[in-house]
C-alpha cells in the first residue's frame, strides 16, 4: 500500500513536484520499476555503470527512490551517492589543501568527519581504512559507489582540468587496488562522449551504458494514478489519460508562423510532476473524485511555474520584506549563468550572494531554491532547469516600479536603481510613461548618494517626458524632486524656484508645499514658511509627520509655545534633535523648565554640531536663568555649518549674546 507523504502542515502530499524524490519516497516512485531493478543490477555487477539521459529526465529521482532500496544491504556495501563540485573548497585554500574534487568525493562520503581530517587522503587511502564487510558466507561484498550530475567532471573552468583529471586518476587506481569497487556515474547526455576515454580504467573491462528515456505513456499513467493509492483519491476513467495525453501533446511553428502539433509517444517526467502537483493542490476539501474538468484547468505547465513563483516569491517577500521583485532580480542574477544554465552559490555567514539567509532558507522551504550540505558548507542552487524560465520571465513594468518605491522608502538605493532599470528592459523601452518613472526613481537614488548633475539631468528628463504625456502629477513630483536636490545642496532659492513651478502644475501637492516649506524657512521667511505648512496640513487628510515637525518647530521658534506643542506632541516618536530641541524650547516658554531642561539634554547628545539645536539650547538655558550657558551655546550655534543658522535664527543667537554681553 502506498503511503503519501505529508507536508510540515500535515497534509497529504503524493507528488513532489519540482525537486527529486529522496530515498523516503520510495513508494511513491512509479513507472520506473524496470529501469531501477536493471540499473541495481548491472551497478552490482559491473566495474563501471554510466547512467544517462536529459536534463529533467529524473536520473537522480532514479537512483535515490528507485535503484538504492533495490540493493540489498546484506549483499552490497553501499557509499552515499555524491556530487564533486569544487565549489567551497577553493575558498578554504590555503587552510585545507588538495584537490578540491578529491575533498569533495570523499566529504560527500563522510560528511561528518571534518575537512581538514580528509585533506591527506586519496580516494584509495579513504577506501582502505574502511572495515571490509561480507556476507553470511563470509565473502566480501561490493562496495557500491555512484557520482551524480557526474557531468561536474568532465566539464569546468579550464584552470580545473587538471584537477578533475586527477581524480579521474584516482577513481581509476581505486578500482584496480580494491577488488569488488563498482562505480556508476549518472550525468546528462550530452557529456557521454567525455566519459568514453575512461571508461576502460574506470571499470577495468567491465562496463555498462544505460540511457534514461523519458516516461512511455504507460508509465507516465502510473506515476500518475498509483501515488493516489491511501489517499481516498482516484481519477475518474479517462481523467489520467487526458493528463497524461496532454503532456504528450506539443506545438510546432514552422517558419511561416503556422502551428501544428505533434504527439509524442513519451512525457518528460519533470513535466508530470508539476503538473500532477499543480492538480492535487487545486482540489477542494472532500473531493474524492479527480474530473476530466480538473485536468483541463491545470495541465499547463508553464502556466503552473509561472503561477507557482509568483505565488511562492509573494509570500517570501511578505514574510521577509524583501520584495518580489527584489527577489527575482537576485534569482536571476545569482542563479542562472550568463548561458542559460543553473548556478550554484554557498551560504555565508549572514547573507547568500548579498541576499540575508533568511530569504534564501524561505526560497528553500517553498521549492523554489535546493540547499545542500557539502563540505561543512551550504550551498543553494534553483530546485530544477525548469524553473529558470520562470525566473527570467520579466514582471508588468509597474510591478518592478512598484517595488522600486517600497526600496527607495526604505533607503535601499542600488535595490531601487536596479528595479527602475528593470522596468525599463520589461517594457522594452517603448513605453514613455515607463521610462518617465523610472528616471524620477532614478533621480531619487542619485540625489540621495550625493550625484548631484545625475540626479538633476534625470529629474529635468522625467519632467519633460511627464509634460508630454500630460501627467501633470509626474511633472510636479520631478519638479519636487529637483527642488529638494538644491534643498540638501544648500541651493535655497534654486530649491524655491523649482518648488514654486511644482505647485504652479499641481497646486495642492503636499510633497512640493512641504519642500517649499523647508526652503522659505531656510531662507529666513518663517511666517511664509508657517502659512504654507498650514495650508497643507488643513487639506492632508493624515499630515505627514514631517510637516507637523517643522511646523511645530517654526511656531516654537516664534515664541507660541502651545501651538507648537500641538504639533510636537504628535511626533513624539523618532524625533530628530532639531524637533526635540524645538518641543524643550516650548517647555521652557511654558515654564516647564524641568521637562525642558531634560529635553535639550537630549536633542544636545543628540546632535551638538547643530546650529538650530544650539540656538533653540541657548533660549533654553536663557529661560533657566544661565546666562553663561546661554553665551556660550548662542556662540557655538553663530559658528554652526551642518547646519548652519538660516537669517532668523542667526538673529535670536546674536541678540542673546548681547543681552549677555
Amino acid at each position: 500500500m502506498t503511503t503519501a507523504t505529508r507536508a510540515g502542515d500535515g497534509t497529504v502530499r503524493p507528488y513532489v513536484g519540482l525537486r527529486p524524490y529522496d530515498r523516503s519516497e520510495h513508494a511513491l516512485f512509479f513507472g520506473r520499476e524496470r529501469e531501477a531493478r536493471d540499473i541495481a543490477t548491472i551497478w552490482q555487477a559491473t566495474g563501471l555503470t554510466v547512467l544517462f539521459g536529459a536534463s529533467g529526465v529524473g536520473k537522480t529521482s532514479l537512483l535515490h527512490a528507485g535503484v538504492l532500496p533495490r540493493v540489498e544491504p546484506e549483499r552490497a556495501d553501499v557509499l552515499p551517492i555524491a556530487r564533486v563540485s569544487p565549489r567551497g573548497i577553493t575558498s578554504l585554500r590555503p587552510k585545507v589543501p588538495g584537490n578540491p574534487y578529491v575533498l569533495a568525493l570523499l566529504s560527500a562520503w563522510a560528511p561528518d568527519r571534518p575537512l581538514p581530517a580528509l585533506a591527506g587522503l586519496t580516494v584509495s587511502d579513504f577506501l582502505a581504512e574502511r572495515p571490509e564487510r561480507t556476507d553470511r558466507y563470509g565473502d566480501p561484498v561490493p562496495v557500491l559507489v555512484a557520482v551524480d550530475q557526474a557531468e561536474e567532471l568532465f566539464g569546468g573552468p579550464l584552470d580545473r582540468e587538471e584537477e578533475r583529471h586527477g581524480l579521474l586518476r584516482q577513481l581509476a587506481r581505486a578500482v584496480e587496488e580494491h577488488d569488488g569497487l563498482h562505480l556508476l556515474l549518472s550525468l546528462r547526455e550530452e557529456y557521454l562522449a567525455s566519459v568514453l576515454p575512461h571508461e576502460r580504467p574506470l571499470g577495468r573491462g567491465s562496463r555498462a551504458r544505460f540511457q534514461l528515456p523519458p516516461l512511455t505513456r504507460a508509465a507516465a499513467l502510473d506515476a500518475t494514478t498509483r501515488p493516489l493509492e491511501g489517499t481516498g483519491r482516484f481519477f475518474a476513467p479517462g481523467a489520467a489519460e487526458r493528463l497524461v495525453d496532454d503532456l504528450r501533446t506539443v506545438p510546432i511553428s514552422n517558419d511561416e508562423g503556422q502551428t501544428t502539433t505533434l504527439t509524442l509517444n513519451t512525457v518528460e517526467p519533470v513535466q508530470l510532476q508539476v503538473v500532477c502537483s499543480a492538480l492535487w493542490e487545486s482540489l477542494p476539501s472532500g473531493l474524492r473524485e479527480i474530473s476530466v474538468e480538473h485536468v483541463n484547468l491545470h495541465v499547463n505547465v508553464d502556466r503552473f511555474l509561472t503561477g507557482f513563483c509568483d505565488r511562492m516569491l509573494a509570500r517570501v517577500s511578505a514574510e521577509s520584506g524583501v520584495t518580489s521583485s527584489e527577489i527575482r532580480s537576485w534569482l536571476r542574477k545569482t542563479f542562472v549563468t550568463e548561458h542559460g544554465t543553473r548556478n550554484t552559490v554557498y551560504e555565508g555567514l549572514h547573507e547568500t550572494a548579498g541576499m540575508p539567509n533568511a530569504v534564501a532558507k524561505a526560497l528553500e522551504d517553498s521549492h523554489i531554491l535546493r540547499g545542500e550540505h557539502r563540505l561543512g558548507i551550504r550551498w543553494y542552487e534553483l530546485q530544477h532547469d525548469r524553473l529558470i524560465g520562470s525566473v527570467r520571465q520579466s514582471r508588468p513594468p509597474a510591478a518592478y516600479l512598484g517595488d522600486a518605491r517600497l526600496a527607495l522608502a526604505r533607503g535601499g538605493w542600488e535595490t531601487a536603481r536596479g528595479l527602475a532599470e528593470e522596468a525599463v528592459r520589461a517594457s522594452g523601452g517603448a513605453e514613455t510613461w515607463v521610462r518617465a518613472e523610472a528616471l524620477l526613481i532614478l533621480g531619487e537614488v542619485a540625489s540621495a548618494e550625493g550625484e548631484v548633475e545625475s540626479a538633476r539631468s534625470r529629474f529635468e528628463e522625467a519632467a519633460d517626458r511627464f509634460a508630454t504625456l500630460q501627467r501633470f502629477n509626474g511633472v510636479a513630483s520631478a519638479l519636487t524632486g529637483e527642488g529638494r536636490l538644491w534643498l540638501s545642496q544648500g541651493r535655497y532659492d534654486s530649491a524655491v524656484e523649482r518648488l514654486r513651478a511644482a505647485l504652479s502644475w499641481v497646486p495642492n501637492d503636499l510633497p512640493a508645499q512641504l519642500a517649499l516649506g523647508q526652503a522659505l524657512w531656510h531662507l529666513g521667511q518663517p511666517r511664509a514658511a508657517l502659512a504654507l505648512l498650514n495650508g497643507a496640513v488643513a487639506l492632508a487628510d493624515e499630515p505627514p509627520a514631517e510637516a507637523l515637525a517643522l511646523r511645530g518647530e517654526i511656531l516654537a521658534d516664534l515664541g507660541k509655545p502651545a501651538e507648537a506643542l500641538r504639533d510636537l506632541d504628535l511626533v513624539r516618536r523618532h524625533q530628530r534633535p532639531a524637533t526635540i530641541a524645538a518641543r524643550a524650547l516650548a517647555l521652557a516658554l511654558e515654564e516647564r523648565f524641568d521637562a525642558a531642561q531634560q529635553e535639550i539634554l537630549d536633542a544636545l547628545a543628540g546632535e551638538s554640531d547643530s546650529g538650530p539645536v544650539l540656538v533653540r539650547a541657548a533660549r533654553v538655558h536663557a529661560l533657566l536663568g544661565r546666562p553663561a550657558m546661554s553665551e556660550g551655546l548662542a556662540s557655538r550655534a553663530l559658528g554652526a555649518v551642518t547646519p548652519g543658522l538660516p537669517p532668523h535664527l542667526r538673529k535670536q543667537a546674536e541678540e542673546l549674546l548681547r543681552k549677555t554681553a
